[in-house]
C-alpha cells in the first residue's frame, strides 16, 4: 500500500469528440476537416471514418452510467466546434450546443466533474476553406467560439482547456500531412504554430472577461534522450528536437518567448515575429495539462526533417502496438521539469495510456489486458513520485475511456479501458478498467496488480 493521493485529486478518463461521438452531421452540425479527411483515399487505415465511431452522441447517458460504475470522479471531453457553430462563425446551433449541455448535466448528476477541451483537432470545414490555422483571423474566430461555450457551460464546467496538443496540429496536420488537413509545408507549420498560440491567448483573455472557474492548456511532451555513447551532434540534435516538440508551445504561453533553436529548425520558414506579439502570447493560466505516452532516445541524422534526429529502439524495452516505449520514469521527470521550469503551476496528466492487442470481440464477456494494467500501475506510481519531488499534481486522466477511432490509424489500435465491439457497439470493461476502478476506490493507495 502507498500513501493515498491528496483530497480533491481527480481520477478520470479522457476522450475527444470526433473519435467517439459518431453522427457527425446530426442535428444541423457542420462538416469538419476530419469528416473530409477520412474520405480522402489512403489517409486512414482501413478506410475507417468517424461516422459511427463509438456512437456516443446517441448513447451518452448509458456511457455516463458506465463512468459512474467505474468510479470516475472526472471526465475530460472535447467540444466539436462545428456542432456549436456549423459555419465556424455566426449563428449558434442550439441543438448541437444542447448535446454538451445534456452531457455536462448528466455528468454532474452522477457525481463526475467535467473538464471541457475547446479544440481537439476537428475544425469546421468552412474555416479550413479559408486557410484554416494559417488565417490571421483564426485567433479571433476561436475566441468568439470559446465565448459561446463559456456562456452556455461555465456555470457547470469547472475546468477548461483551450487547445489539445498544438504540436500535433502543426506538425502532423501542416508539416507532414499525416493528419487533417493533410498539408506538407514548413512555412505553413511555422505560421500555424503561432496562430494556435494566439488563439490560446485570445481564448484565455475572453475567459477572464466572463469566466468564473479555471482555464489552461494541454500539451503533449515526449522527452528527448540520447544514448550513453552520444556524440556532440547527437546532443545538439536532441536539443533541437526538444525545442521543436516540447518547448515550442509552453515557452511562449508561459514565458512570453519562443525557443531560440526554432530558427535553426525552421530555417528561412521561421518568421521574425514582432517581440510584442510574442510577449502577448503569455496570458495567466490556472493549470497545465500533460499528455504523456513515451520518451524518445535519439541520434543525429542529417537526412531527417525538420529536426535531424532518428529514434533508437532500446534493447530490452517494452513497446506498445504503436511502437512507443513504456517508460514511466520519464513521466515523473517531465512533471517535475514542468513544475520547475514554468513556475509551479497546478498540473494534470490529461492523457496517459497505451495501445496493446485486444480481440475485436470480448470472449465470454471478458477482455484480459495485463500489459495495460501494468502500464496504468507504473504510470500512476510515477505521478506519485513526481508529487514527492514537489510537482503540484491535481488529477490523472487515462486515455482512453473507450476504444475509438485512433485518427489516421483507424480502429486498428485500441487504447480503451472499455472494449468496444464496433459491429455491435457492445461495451465491455476490460480487466484494466476494473483495476483502475480499484485504484480509484483506494484513492491511489492500492496499486497492486491482481
Amino acid at each position: 500500500m502507498r500513501q493515498p493521493f491528496p483530497p480533491g485529486f481527480l481520477w478520470g478518463c479522457a476522450t475527444s469528440a470526433y473519435q467517439i461521438e459518431g453522427s457527425p452531421l446530426a442535428d444541423g452540425a457542420g462538416v469538419s476537416n476530419w469528416h473530409r479527411f477520412v474520405r480522402t483515399p489512403g489517409r486512414v487505415a482501413g478506410g475507417d471514418t468517424g461516422d459511427v465511431a463509438c456512437d456516443h452522441y446517441r448513447r451518452m447517458k448509458d456511457d455516463v452510467a458506465l463512468m459512474r460504475e467505474l468510479g470516475l470522479t472526472a471526465y475530460r471531453f472535447s467540444i466539436a466546434w462545428g456542432r456549436v457553430l456549423p459555419e465556424g462563425r455566426g449563428k449558434v446551433n442550439a441543438a448541437g450546443l444542447g448535446f454538451y449541455e445534456r452531457l455536462v448535466d448528466e455528468l454532474l448528476a452522477n457525481g463526475i466533474q467535467p473538464m471541457a477541451t475547446l479544440y481537439h483537432w476537428d475544425l469546421p470545414a468552412t474555416l479550413d476553406d479559408r486557410g484554416g490555422w494559417t488565417n490571421p483571423d483564426m485567433p479571433d474566430w476561436f475566441a468568439d467560439y470559446a465565448q459561446v461555450c463559456f456562456k452556455a457551460l461555465d456555470d457547470r464546467v469547472p475546468l477548461w482547456a483551450t487547445l489539445n496538443e498544438p504540436w500535433v496540429i502543426a506538425d502532423q496536420g501542416y508539416m507532414h500531412g499525416n493528419l487533417a488537413p493533410g498539408h506538407k509545408s514548413a512555412y505553413e507549420a511555422a505560421i500555424v504554430a503561432h496562430r494556435l498560440m494566439q488563439a490560446h491567448a485570445s481564448a484565455v483573455q475572453a475567459y477572464r472577461a466572463v469566466g468564473r472557474n479555471k482555464i489552461g492548456l494541454v500539451v503533449n511532451i515526449e522527452p528527448k534522450h540520447v544514448p550513453a555513447d552520444a556524440t556532440d551532434a547527437d546532443r545538439h540534435a536532441a536539443q533541437l528536437a526538444d525545442a521543436y516538440m516540447n518547448r515550442q508551445y509552453l515557452d511562449p504561453a508561459l514565458l512570453g518567448r519562443y525557443p531560440d533553436e526554432l530558427c535553426e529548425v525552421f530555417g528561412e520558414a521561421w518568421p521574425d515575429w514582432p517581440a510584442a506579439e510574442v510577449e502577448a502570447l503569455k496570458q495567466p493560466i490556472d493549470f497545465l495539462g500533460l499528455n504523456y505516452y513515451t520518451r524518445a532516445v535519439v541520434r543525429h541524422d542529417a537526412k531527417a526533417w525538420p529536426v535531424p534526429v532518428v529514434p533508437q529502439r532500446q534493447p530490452g524495452g517494452t513497446y506498445t502496438e504503436t511502437g512507443w516505449e513504456l517508460h514511466p520514469q520519464s513521466l515523473a521527470d517531465t512533471l517535475v521539469w514542468m513544475h520547475e521550469r514554468y513556475g509551479g503551476l497546478p498540473l494534470y496528466v490529461t492523457e496517459n495510456g497505451a495501445a496493446f492487442y485486444d480481440p475485436p470481440t470480448a470472449i465470454n464477456g471478458e477482455v484480459n489486458d495485463p500489459l495495460r494494467q501494468h502500464y496504468l500501475r507504473t504510470h500512476i506510481a510515477a505521478v506519485q513520485d513526481a508529487m514527492a519531488r514537489g510537482a503540484d499534481m491535481r488529477g490523472y486522466f487515462a486515455w482512453s475511456l473507450f476504444d475509438n477511432l485512433e485518427w489516421a490509424l483507424g480502429f486498428a489500435k485500441r487504447f480503451g479501458l472499455v472494449h468496444v465491439d464496433f459491429q455491435t457497439q457492445q461495451r465491455t470493461p476490460k480487466a484494466s478498467a476494473r483495476y483502475y476502478a480499484r485504484v480509484i476506490a483506494s484513492h491511489g493507495a492500492d496499486l497492486d496488480l491482481p
